[in-house]
């Protein structure tokens, strides 16, 4: 499933939206890894494009994630990724993190449901 959803991306059909957290996210492993490569990738792929629009963390989008965390209990990046979903005004957050199934605020789809 996720290389047809990288090829909806090239192709176009559909715009994917994250939020610049995301950066900071993947890129621990290949630090502790010292995965000078993996690293490199990961930059690469999360560069602004047609396909993929970052999103920067705002004080609208930080105030807005401590709604989701005070009315859902999530952890404070997974409500930063939903504030930034909603904010965006994403039709379906997309994610492996089953935490996040069931919020209210925006659709929350499970890679594995997709399959």
């Amino acid at each position: 499933m996720s290389r047809a959803l990288l090829e909806a991306m090239d192709r176009r059909m559909l715009c994917a939206v994250t939020s610049e957290l995301t950066l900071a996210e993947v890129l621990v492993k290949p630090m502790i890894d010292r995965n000078a490569s993996i690293e490199r990738a990961y930059r690469t792929f999360l560069e602004a494009s047609d396909a993929l629009r970052l999103v920067p963390v705002s004080q609208a989008i930080l105030i807005e994630a401590a709604k989701v965390r005070a009315e859902t209990g999530l952890k404070l990046p997974d409500a930063i990724h939903l504030a930034t979903a909603a904010g965006a005004g994403c039709t379906s957050l997309l994610t492996n993190d089953k935490a996040l199934h069931g919020s209210d605020r925006i659709p929350v789809r499970l890679l594995q449901q997709l399959a």
